[in-house]
C-alpha cells in the first residue's frame, strides 16, 4: 500500500513543484534545470561505471561494503538525478552526501539481520551415513566402463 501511494503522490508532487518553480523563475530556466540535473545523473552513472572498475583493478583497497553501500548511493542518485523532477533531485544531490549515506546505513544495519555461512576445514569433523562400496564389482557401475581394459 505506501508502495501504491508513492506511485500515485510522487508525479502529483512533482508537477505541483514543477508549477512553483516554473512561476517563480519562469519555464525557460525550469526546463534548463530539469536538462542539468538530468546530465548530471548521466555523468554520475557513467563515473560510477570507471570508479567500479578502477576499485576492482586496484583490489578494493577500502572495504568491500563501504565500496557497495557508496557505489549504491550513487546508482541510487544517478538514478533520480535522470528522473524529471525537483523532488526526485533533491534527493538525488542528498544521497551524494557522505554524512547522509553512514547515517541511512546505521539505520539500516539496525534493522539488518546477518547471518554467516560456516566453511569446513579439513580438521573438521562432519557426521553423516555411509555406506561402502567395492568398485567395478556390479556391472553398471561407473566405474566399469566398457573400453576399460583391466575388464
Amino acid at each position: 500500500m505506501p508502495i501504491l501511494l508513492l506511485f500515485i503522490a510522487l508525479p502529483l508532487i512533482e508537477i505541483a513543484l514543477f508549477i512553483a518553480i516554473g512561476g517563480q523563475i519562469g519555464v525557460g530556466a525550469t526546463l534548463a534545470l530539469i536538462l542539468l540535473s538530468a546530465l548530471l545523473g548521466a555523468s554520475i552513472l557513467r563515473g560510477q561505471q570507471a570508479r567500479a572498475v578502477a576499485m576492482m583493478q586496484g583490489g578494493l583497497r577500502i572495504e568491500p561494503g563501504t565500496f557497495l553501500a557508496q557505489g549504491a548511493f550513487r546508482a541510487f542518485a544517478g538514478l533520480l538525478l535522470i528522473l524529471p523532477g525537483f523532488l526526485t533531485d533533491v534527493v538525488g544531490l542528498a544521497l551524494l552526501i557522505p554524512a547522509l549515506q553512514r547515517a541511512v546505513v546505521r539505520a539500516i544495519g539496525a534493522r539488518a539481520t546477518v547471518s554467516t555461512a560456516h566453511v569446513y576445514r579439513n580438521d573438521d569433523v562432519v557426521e553423516g551415513e555411509f555406506t561402502v562400496r567395492e568398485p567395478g564389482r556390479e556391472p553398471l557401475d561407473p566405474d566399469r566402463r566398457i573400453d576399460d581394459q583391466r575388464h
